[in-house]
């Protein structure tokens, strides 16, 4: 079929690779002007095959008003005159039991696991470069009682097939050398998981892109999308800035702009952007860096080695909706490299991101037909992105075939 892909972050970009890679005719197309430009550009870079726990949760929910009154609060929610927000909200609160947190976390780690497989097929056959590593990833608890909600998760997963152990400060240390510099932090303990990767999402956003169109592909950026043209109740093309653009199929892939673009066919998406914050440092020369991903629980921070450079990820922001960075924002980043890490990076000039996550209520992504059209989805990864963009893929394309 011939398929138009809308939207080149790491999941439509992906979505194109892989449909292409099955024999698809595919035109991707973004209004950015490369790909992988928004929320994709700079995030945190961890690919969390087991770690995959949804932001819904009990423990979310006990936590809530301490994170939404703390006034240096990495969690924020910015209320606005819109009923989708409320709504989304209510169902959030609604996924928060400990039914819906299991089951999501089992849904979560099904498309996680596909993504791992599918991701080593893509590399054993392309010769992608995009900082690709498998160096492990260790989660830092602040106090014993996160620490032993930890251990519950741990014990949840392994019954999944998840293989995680859970450390005692020393054996933290033992794992990840470079935190020894900052014995004093508030730390009971933490989490090891041997396998999980790290990988740069920009960067691979335009292997995915060099890989589509050595497979016959077309890539169109700085091309808008703005409505569907529809003919005997099947979509026949997407109305652009510049033109309209027929095909097969469509597949809406446009991460927190997807929502205003599904209404334009009648489908309400129960997605909500949750912005995020990131700066890259760069190491300073000499010192020893660190090996594995790390996640401190208490800071709500990711810091991932990505080559020469080290990515800091932060903060949730529910409902924020502009790209711009806060000075306070940066501080705290720049803080946690410096608390977490002493004189390993220089923090003069922090490269600054900020990112809208589309996410869903249960943090389970939204990924097949809709309905019986020729209109499928492939949206909702909050901050799984770069973790379930390559088992999303495969996942629609195998949707595709049997619809046809």
């Amino acid at each position: 079929m011939k398929v138009c892909v809308i939207g080149a972050g790491v999941i439509g970009c992906a979505t194109a690779y892989e449909l292409a890679r099955q024999g698809h005719d595919v035109h991707l197309l973004d209004a950015a002007p490369a790909p992988g430009l928004i929320t994709s550009y700079a995030n945190g870079a961890q690919l969390s095959y087991s770690y995959v726990e949804p932001f819904a949760s009990p423990a979310t929910l006990r936590a809530l008003p301490q994170l939404l009154l703390s006034r240096g609060s990495a969690v924020r929610f910015y209320p606005r005159w819109d009923w989708r927000q409320w709504v989304w909200g209510l169902q959030f609160l609604r996924a928060c039991s400990a039914h819906q947190s299991l089951r999501g976390t089992a849904q979560l780690l099904q498309l996680a696991q596909a993504s791992r497989a599918a991701l080593a097929q893509w590399m054993a056959e392309e010769a992608w470069s995009f900082g690709f590593e498998e160096n492990g990833k260790l989660v830092l608890c602040p106090t014993p009682q996160a620490l032993r909600q930890q251990e519950r998760q741990v014990a949840v997963q392994a019954a999944m097939g998840c293989r995680q152990e859970v450390l005692s400060v020393r054996e933290c240390l033992d794992k990840e050398p470079a935190l020894q510099a900052a014995p004093g932090l508030p730390w009971a303990g933490g989490v090891w998981t041997r396998d999980e990767c790290i990988g740069d999402p920009h960067r691979l956003c335009r292997s995915l892109v060099g890989s589509l169109r050595q497979r016959g592909g077309t890539a169109s950026f700085g091309v808008a999308a703005r409505s569907f043209v529809r003919h005997a109740g099947r979509v026949s093309a997407v109305v652009t800035d510049q033109g309209d653009i027929a095909a097969d199929a469509f597949v809406l892939a446009a991460g927190p702009a997807a929502g205003p673009l599904a209404a334009r066919l009648g489908i309400h998406l129960p997605i909500h952007p949750i912005k995020g914050y990131s700066i890259t440092v760069p190491f300073q020369r000499g010192v020893v860096r660190p090996r594995a991903s790390v996640t401190d629980l208490g800071r709500k921070t990711v810091f991932a080695p990505l080559g020469t450079h080290l990515r800091v990820a932060a903060m949730a922001e529910v409902g924020a909706t502009g790209l711009d960075v806060p000075a306070d924002r940066v501080r705290t980043m720049v803080d946690a490299v410096a608390q977490t890490y002493p004189g390993l990076c220089d923090l003069d000039a922090p490269a600054v991101w900020a990112g809208l996550r589309p996410a869903t209520p249960t943090s389970v992504p939204i990924v097949g037909r809709w309905r019986d059209s020729n209109v499928y989805l492939n949206v909702g990864h909050g901050a799984l992105g770069l973790t379930l963009a390559a088992g999303s893929a495969v996942a629609l394309a195998g949707q595709m075939q049997q619809a046809r």
